[in-house]
């Protein structure tokens, strides 16, 4: 039996061959890939968010063209593939191109370089970078008598971080200049595969290259990148075991918790298998505890280029939709703030009806790190200056500590509904609110706002590590705590809270009238 010492979990390896060589785990996903490659369309074009795997996607895609048969053995491709044909493959990392035209040439420069002192090519002085690509391609197919493997991964990362910048024209340029010869040169090519995240449609890669199909809503290739639970199941268990056992969880428990952070994905109406966050699960389960690794892997940086009024609208998107022809065609700069935060992965397919996409926010990962992005701005406050803060409210929420949370709490809210000009038009109970649930948000609570029960509606309702808050607003011209109170009590609102593994505490809350903070809370006996 093997030991969990000696399991090795790929924890940031994007290199399949490295994965192969040197005895990491690997989700065998090879059947789907070799129907890729051999079943799909010539020329794909797959989007899925950040930290997904497309990368080690396009390795194991270069390998397989390559005709890397020993890195395959005892994996599903075996049993379909045959010949093991070893083709040309040209693989660009567009992630590499920087944000400007002159980096992204350099780039492409140096990677066509490379390839043509693999096939002896010495490109004329007067040659642009198209007929470079051209000259790589056909020289490459007349060489080795087979056509060409063509590997884009990242293709819009340049014209990410160069939108709403003077550059991102000139690197669009540079896109409709090289890669038109994709379609021109379709004699030589054998497969085209590039990936994303996000699309911008008026580039040649897809207002030139119209051939270009988008297998990103493919049911057949929804949990092509990504980690199914059962997939978990079947090749993590000794990890979940160990991570139970450290935390005092179940072997239940765990996939649970697992579930409700980094699950939660879908790509498809047709099918709508969850997938995990493959970059959060491994590094959850290599680390045996639950953390918010979506933030630190940068994923919220190009937000604010994206959407505005983040901070406003947040509560908006996690029950919104989209019609189909703009989820699945439109350009990211014109579809709008939810057509973004969909193809970035901070929403996902929720449900679908009669052409209409119903998005929502996936797990409790991707919910706190928008939060947190969010919270500052809202605030009015440097991240910085309100870090520790956060923290000791935290640290009392958790210990069930309601005199000194509230101390923290207030610290958090003073002012901020009157000085933030943004929130002049809502009514000062729902700016509160706002404010409020953004805080317990940010700190990994997990919160649910005007919660709906048998006896009436509760304005907030925050859990965290088994404590359960149970809070009434009022403010003090609306009765404020007495008010608060009688409310709590008449309609019996802890009582639907009081399970098992739960402590609860019915909070009746003051605000102040005119948005300076919250006054006071009383614990609420029952």
């Amino acid at each position: 039996m093997t030991e969990l010492s000696d399991r090795r979990l790929p924890v940031g390896i994007q290199s399949f061959y490295e994965i192969r060589e040197n005895g990491y785990l690997y989700v065998d996903k090879t059947d789907l890939i070799w129907n890729l490659a051999n079943k799909g369309r010539k020329y794909n074009y797959l989007s899925r968010p950040r930290r997904f795997g497309k990368s080690v996607l396009v390795d194991t895609l270069q390998a397989y063209f390559e005709g890397e048969k020993s890195l395959f053995e005892g994996l599903r491709i075996m049993e379909l593939e045959k010949d093991w044909t070893k083709r040309p493959v040209i693989r660009l990392d567009m992630s590499r191109g920087g944000a400007s035209a002159n980096t992204l040439r350099s780039y492409l420069d140096i990677r066509f370089g490379e390839y043509e002192e693999v096939y002896g090519i010495t490109p004329k002085a007067t040659a642009g970078l198209a007929d470079r690509f051209h000259g790589i391609m056909a020289t490459a197919c007349k060489q080795t008598g087979q056509q060409v493997a063509i590997l884009i991964d990242e293709y819009d990362s340049p014209l990410q971080h160069s939108w709403l910048t003077p550059e991102h024209d000139a690197c669009t340029a540079v896109y409709r200049e090289v890669f038109a010869i994709l379609k021109a040169d379709d004699y030589y090519e054998k497969f085209v595969f590039i990936t994303g995240i996000t699309k911008f449609t008026q580039i040649s890669l897809f207002s030139v290259l119209n051939n270009l199909s988008n297998i990103s809503f493919d049911g057949q290739f929804a949990p092509l990148c990504g980690i199914t639970q059962q997939e978990i199941t079947d090749n993590f268990m000794p990890e979940i075991e160990a991570m139970g056992k450290k935390n005092g969880w179940t072997v239940e428990e765990t996939i649970e918790q697992l579930k409700a952070n980094y699950d939660g994905y879908h790509f498809s109406r047709h099918n709508m298998v969850d997938v995990f966050n493959p970059f959060s699960l491994v590094n959850s389960l290599a680390d045996g505890e639950i953390k918010n690794y979506w933030a630190s892997s940068g994923a919220t940086s190009l937000l604010p280029k994206f959407v505005s009024d983040m901070e406003i609208r947040l509560k908006d998107f996690d029950n919104c939709a989209l019609i189909s022809p703009v989820i699945e065609t439109s350009d990211v700069t014109g579809g709008g703030a939810e057509l973004f935060l969909y193809q970035s992965g901070y929403l996902t397919i929720k449900g679908y009806m009669n052409g209409l996409y119903l998005l929502g926010i996936p797990n409790h990962e991707v919910r706190q790190a928008l939060y947190e992005t969010v919270l500052p701005a809202l605030a009015m406050r440097r991240s910085g200056d309100i870090q520790s803060t956060q923290a000791f409210l935290y640290m009392h929420l958790m210990l069930g500590n309601v005199d000194e949370a509230k101390k923290y709490l207030k610290a958090l809210v003073a002012d901020v509904p009157y000085s933030n000009k943004k929130l002049a038009s809502m009514d000062m109970e729902e700016r509160y609110r706002l404010i409020m649930s953004t805080i317990f948000n940010a700190i990994g609570c997990r919160v649910e706002v005007e919660k709906m029960i048998a006896t009436g509606r509760i304005d907030m309702v925050v859990e965290l590590h088994g404590n359960v808050y149970v809070m009434e607003l009022k403010l003090t011209k609306n009765g404020g705590i007495a008010a608060a109170e009688r409310q709590i009590r008449d309609n019996r609102y802890a009582e639907p809270f009081k399970t098992p593994g739960h402590k609860v505490f019915a909070l009746a809350v003051e605000l102040d009238d005119m948005g300076k903070g919250l006054i006071d809370w009383k614990l609420v006996e029952e």
